[in-house]
């Protein structure tokens, strides 16, 4: 690791330092956290998240960048980063919550910034066959509301894809909000309400589906994609067919959204959004205004706020000469 870069791993309990004893990393209260596979691992290995570490494991590759030979994933992230700060992303110490096997880590890793990755799930290890650690990468399992650093650590923390999976969003959007250092920047997304969601079938799959076992979940999910996948294909080129397939269907095509994908990559696509869409455990929604409140109710300055992308985006910093907490 490169020194003073790195803010260091805390005890996420009682906030003390740890010590690596053998392969685990131990803290003057005894609390102990083992390190797996070289990542720490701060929560337990069942959690709400479960699903989301299979899904991630098995399409580890899918939304990569260098993967489809788009820039699918670098322009929602520029977006929602804003051009300034885009600009002057390289060195900065980055908190990239909810990575999953890494699609927005790749973004940053390649803007030149030093990136520390966190997930609830075992997605974690997808992130590191991705993008092994090393000077400028890290990587640990924890869990948003209970992260092992010290307050106010990183000059930028971006959870994209994340907060309306979490059990309270204005929790979690605090706790995030906590790592950054003065002068810093949040950034975050949100999903918001569309009513086609409530017209389609797709709640009541999720009723059921998101009571199963993760591999069940996952077998279900490649059923009805197997099943709906070939009148997807068929109803591209006719949009009154498309347009009804779409309510009865839970399964998420992107022919319309992104039509530079070939076959394999759409069908890909649309096995691991369509199983995340089904199989969280929570699916929070806000508008755009209860998170501009949010972001004001915990003082950030330069608020950008709009709705885009899977809901809302939006971002803002904390004041240069805010006091330590």
């Amino acid at each position: 690791m490169i020194g003073s870069l790195w803010p260091e791993f805390v005890c996420p309990t009682h906030r003390s330092a740890l010590a690596l004893e053998g392969s685990t990393l131990v803290c003057a209260h005894s609390e102990q956290f083992p390190v797996i596979g070289g990542i720490p691992r701060f929560v337990p290995a069942e959690n709400y998240a479960v699903a989301f570490g299979l899904q991630w494991k098995r399409f580890r590759k899918t939304q990569l960048d260098s993967y489809t030979g788009t820039t699918i994933s670098r322009d929602r992230a520029r977006r929602c980063i804003g051009e300034e700060l885009w600009g002057t992303l390289k060195g900065k110490r980055v908190l990239e919550c909810g990575c999953g096997a890494g699609r927005f880590t790749e973004v940053l890793l390649g803007r030149g910034a030093c990136v520390t990755s966190v997930d609830l799930s075992s997605a974690v290890e997808a992130n590191q066959d991705n993008f092994p650690q090393n000077e400028s990468h890290r990587i640990a399992q924890a869990d948003i509301l209970c992260l092992p650093f010290a307050p106010r650590q990183f000059d930028v923390v971006l959870c994209l894809g994340v907060i309306q999976h979490t059990p309270d969003p204005e929790r979690t959007i605090a706790a995030l909000y906590e790592q950054v250092t003065p002068g810093g920047t949040l950034v975050i997304d949100h999903y918001t309400y569309y009513l086609v969601w409530y017209l389609k079938t797709a709640p009541l799959f999720r009723a059921v589906m998101r009571r199963l076992s993760p591999e069940r979940g996952m077998a279900w999910t490649e059923s009805l994609v197997g099943f709906f996948w070939p009148l997807h294909r068929m109803a591209r080129a006719f949009p009154p067919m498309r347009m009804v397939l779409n309510r009865i269907s839970p399964v998420i095509d992107y022919y319309r959204l992104y039509p530079t994908l070939n076959e394999t990559l759409l069908w890909e696509w649309a096995l691991l959004d369509t199983h995340d869409s089904l199989t969280d455990h929570y699916k929070h929604r806000r508008t755009r205004g209860q998170i501009r409140n949010t972001l004001e109710t915990l003082r950030l300055t330069d608020i950008w706020c709009e709705r885009g992308g899977n809901g809302v985006e939006a971002r803002g910093k904390r004041p240069d000469d805010e006091a330590a907490a």
